[in-house]
């Protein structure tokens, strides 16, 4: 049995596969053999321009979905030869053997959960760093910017809440219509006109076009008509692309706040409070992987969305993985099997 990575050696460097230690887990960590990884664009901006990397070379990738290979001492939840998917930490803990573009990765537990045997591996890698992402921006107060939202139950009751999530055929965005939909919560959700259907799919009550020269009005006014107490905007685009919406939506409706997966304007309006999503939170997130993400997989509650666009087999594969997620995907995500 050997291992294998794909190695970034460096700031704009193509990624090398060449051999990497099995690794070891620590107490509370699982080792998983990858049977698929997904491709994320925090990826490819690491080997365009060098960001989070404290030493080279380096093993990147956040999405796996493959079987359990080894247990840590403390864990009980897992055994060898279980199914699951696994958010991956190298960008927090800087070790190659916690990256995901690897044929057999040290994974954190505690953000690993099971996945059915009616779900294959290929489809089941999209949801990791999307699913942690949404989580965070939904999950954490209200008082520290976020949406303060309860968590997903299987059998949701209103909640009374409405939400706005703008970007919502986006890996993360279509995240955060679902698991909002859980909590309780009505959504309401901006794409691009062919997604509409797609958002209602998720359990958007409402679908509106972004290139709608009215969208901040259209918005406002589907927020003012579906009702409730409004909890806040998920921005799951965050760009200047999406801000000149989002922030004149926010202050139409007298403030709110903000959840952005990147950093918020520093010049925010009035009484708008955004707040930065960080997917690596154990305390807001654990509780989601822990009790709701394998039985809503299990029940078909949580989809594994959006759908997986193959680019290839084997470590080799990643590179051109990259290539096509900074080429740009609308409602797919990019993933190699390995």
């Amino acid at each position: 049995m050997s291992n294998q990575a794909a190695w970034l050696d460096g700031k704009a460097q193509k990624l090398r596969v060449a051999p990497a230690d099995i690794p070891k887990p620590g107490p509370d960590d699982v080792v998983i053999k990858n049977h698929a990884v997904a491709i994320n664009p925090v990826d490819w901006k690491i080997q365009d321009y060098g960001l989070f990397i404290q030493s080279w070379p380096n093993v990147l990738g956040e999405d796996v979905a493959g079987e359990i290979h080894e247990v840590g001492s403390n864990v009980t939840q897992f055994k060898k030869g279980d199914r699951v998917i696994s958010h991956q930490l190298s960008l927090a803990t800087g070790k190659p053997e916690d990256g995901g573009f690897l044929l057999y990765s040290r994974s954190a537990a505690v953000f690993t959960a099971k996945i059915p045997d009616n779900l294959s591996y290929t489809q089941a890698s999209v949801l990791p760093l999307a699913l942690d992402t949404a989580g965070h921006g939904l999950y954490d107060s209200q008082e520290k910017g976020f949406l303060g939202l309860d968590y997903p139950s299987l059998n949701p009751k209103p909640s009374g809440k409405t939400i706005l999530v703008w970007g919502g055929s986006s890996s993360v965005g279509a995240l955060a219509i679902q698991l909002a939909t859980a909590s309780g919560a009505k959504v309401i959700s901006v794409a691009s006109k062919h997604n509409l259907d797609f958002l209602k799919s998720l359990g958007a009550v409402e679908a509106l076009d972004y290139n709608t020269p009215s969208i901040v009005d259209d918005v406002v006014k589907a927020i003012k008509s579906v009702g409730g107490d409004f909890a806040g905007i998920y921005d799951a685009i965050s760009v200047e692309a999406s801000y000149k919406y989002v922030l004149p939506i926010a202050e139409k409706l007298g403030g709110t706040n903000v959840a952005t997966t990147l950093p918020p304007p520093q010049d925010l309006p009035a009484l708008v409070k955004a707040a930065n999503v960080f997917a690596i939170n154990k305390d807001v997130n654990g509780p989601l992987w822990e009790k709701y993400v394998t039985p809503a997989l299990e029940q078909g509650k949580l989809k594994a969305v959006p759908e997986a666009l193959v680019v290839g087999k084997g470590l080799e594969s990643v590179q051109k993985g990259f290539d096509t997620n900074k080429a740009g995907v609308s409602a797919k995500k990019v993933v190699v099997e390995l």
